[in-house]
């Protein structure tokens, strides 16, 4: 028999959340019939916690990570209902959001007559682990607010009616980040609506953010890649727009820095370091600017840093081949 919901957890070495992650999910859904699927996104993850009967451990036989849209879809292939909750392995769902979630789901076909609603989700709030112990950071992760209102994209948590991302042709397996965004774009196009309810639906928990660390994650990972990924993808259709406003502050960054590049060539060529100083003035002066403006001089390199390994990785996604993995239903490769 069918159940009410599937559930999907995509696990990129983040295990050690995973307890937090698999208890908030069954209180939450106590009393719904439903399936999950735990995906094991990495091929050299860690040692997973004791779970129910309701959930199918997926571990395909990869030698490198899976994207986030394929191990989404490869988890979406194995569990049944009519809506799915995708579910982050370091998110930790309220349970009053989803019971106001599944029931909105519930009424959604006839609320007006209309099928059109594709998808739920909240604000999310942000929690920091060390060895100091647990603190709070961003009350809203995604800057969504508290009221009710329909939003371009879902990320991190997320409940999809089946049919809708089915129809919408599900996540980009060839993404290795903004595979949420270009999704929105779709269920845009198809006149499906993404709704944010308003309330808390979940924390998400991490080490400390932001951090310099993070900064070689990201690449290490391919995260940064995903923007150059998605701007090639759509190269004359509709949507490029859109994707270059998102990505304004890294094609900024790396405007600045071809103006360096040029600076440095002109003041070679002249015998003249002027054009390298006046440069090197204003990049010290937009450093100062927005160090007075976080209060923080840290914080400012950190932005400017972050800024430019996005860049980058935009610039090496744009012209590097993608590599979708090709995954049957049964999750071997």
């Amino acid at each position: 028999m069918t159940p009410a919901l599937g559930v999907v957890v995509p696990c990129y070495r983040q295990e050690r959340f995973l307890p937090r992650t698999v208890a908030a999910i069954e209180r939450a859904l106590a009393g719904v019939d439903w399936r999950g699927a735990l995906v094991c996104a990495a091929p050299d993850g860690g040692p997973l916690p004791e779970l129910s009967a309701q959930w199918r451990v997926l571990s395909p036989p990869i030698p490198h990570p899976l994207t986030p849209g394929a191990a989404r879809m490869l988890g979406f292939a194995s569990v049944g209902g009519p809506w799915v909750l995708f579910v982050d392995a370091d998110v930790e769902v309220d349970p009053v959001w989803t019971a106001e979630a599944l029931a909105v789901a519930a009424r959604a076909p006839a609320e007006g007559g209309s099928p059109t609603l594709g998808g739920l989700w909240g604000r999310l709030e942000e929690w920091f682990v060390d060895a100091a112990g647990e603190r709070p950071g961003s009350r809203d992760m995604y800057r969504i607010g508290d009221d009710e209102h329909r939003s371009d994209y879902m990320a991190t948590l997320a409940l999809y009616r089946r049919d809708a991302l089915v129809a919408a042709g599900g996540y980009d397996p060839r993404l290795s980040s903004e595979e949420d965004f270009e999704l929105g774009l779709r269920f845009a196009r198809l006149g499906f609506e993404l709704r944010s309810l308003g309330r808390r639906a979940a924390r998400h928990w991490s080490a400390p953010r932001p951090s310099f660390a993070e900064l070689g994650r990201r690449w290490r990972t391919g995260l940064c890649f995903g923007m150059g990924q998605v701007l090639r993808l759509y190269l004359g259709r509709p949507g490029f727009a859109a994707l270059l406003l998102r990505q304004r502050l890294y094609l900024a960054t790396l405007a600045a820095w071809l103006a360096g590049a040029a600076a440095l060539a002109l003041a070679a060529a002249r015998g003249d370091a002027r054009p390298l100083a006046v440069w090197a003035l204003a990049a010290l002066g937009a450093l100062a600017v927005m160090a007075a403006r976080k209060r923080s001089a840290r914080l400012a390199l950190h932005s400017f840093l972050t800024w430019t390994v996005n860049a980058a990785g935009m610039v090496v996604g744009f012209v590097a081949p993608t590599r979708a993995p090709r995954l049957e239903a049964g999750g071997r490769p």
